[in-house]
């Protein structure tokens, strides 16, 4: 897919939600399960709100709507940070980031994460043996060749049938992100998911209706796919 242009308008029709990662290195020729990782760049945009205000009542993980849209079963999470979604998904979930010290703080929480490179050595990087994966605020940080390859390298370890979730920030978020490489709306989200084979399975805006993209920086694109059977 080289030499896409940036596209700066959501063109799909999204839905509204409902109730119920540094660039990354081109793996290896050939196998995709084989050679070098691709780095998941894990930089966050700034939570939404005023800064400083005190939270109040327990904290929920990020993505937990998304996730539960593919189930609570075995979660790759591709660029899982500190893990604050990674421990919201289900047991035997992993994380993995190119940041090693966010990886030591997934692991201080009683989290299972790893480097690229170390998560390739470790027993958990065998050919569907995770349901879904979770990439979250990622894809907007890479170029199209990066992307591809990261999809690339990482689909094949979620089992046929295997949900995938790719979620991007809108404009508000977008423009808070300083690592941010382009805008990814959804036909980039839509582009990227056809390329890798997956099956589109829904697009819509969270957490609410596209317009709020504009102003709360926690509006996001989100792509729910599905690994061909």
């Amino acid at each position: 897919m080289s030499g896409r242009t940036d596209s700066s308008a959501a063109t799909d029709s999204p839905e509204a939600a409902g109730p119920g990662g540094d660039p990354a290195g081109a793996p290896g020729a050939g196998s995709s399960l084989s050679g070098t990782a691709p780095h998941a760049s894990t930089a966050r945009r700034p939570a939404p709100g005023r800064t400083g205000s005190p939270r109040i009542g327990p904290v929920r993980p990020p993505h937990r709507r998304q996730l539960r849209r593919i189930g609570r079963g075995r979660v790759l999470d591709i660029g899982c940070g500190t893990g604050d979604a990674l421990a919201g998904c289900g047991s035997g979930s992993v994380g993995v980031d190119h940041d090693p010290e966010d990886v030591a703080r997934c692991r201080a929480r009683g989290l299972t994460a790893f480097t690229a490179d170390a998560f390739l050595a470790s027993p958990h990087a065998r050919p569907g043996a995770f349901d879904a994966l979770l990439c979250a605020h990622v894809l907007d940080r890479l170029d199209d060749e990066q992307v591809e390859d990261l999809l690339r390298a990482y689909v094949p370890y979620v089992r046929p049938g295997g949900g995938i979730v790719l979620i991007t920030p809108q404009e508000a978020g977008h423009r808070a992100t300083p690592a941010a490489v382009r805008f990814t709306d959804f036909p980039l989200l839509r582009a990227f998911a056809e390329s890798a084979g997956l099956a589109v399975r829904r697009t819509y805006s969270s957490p609410l209706p596209r317009p709020a993209g504009k102003l709360l920086r926690g509006n996001a694109f989100v792509l729910v796919g599905q690994v061909p059977l």
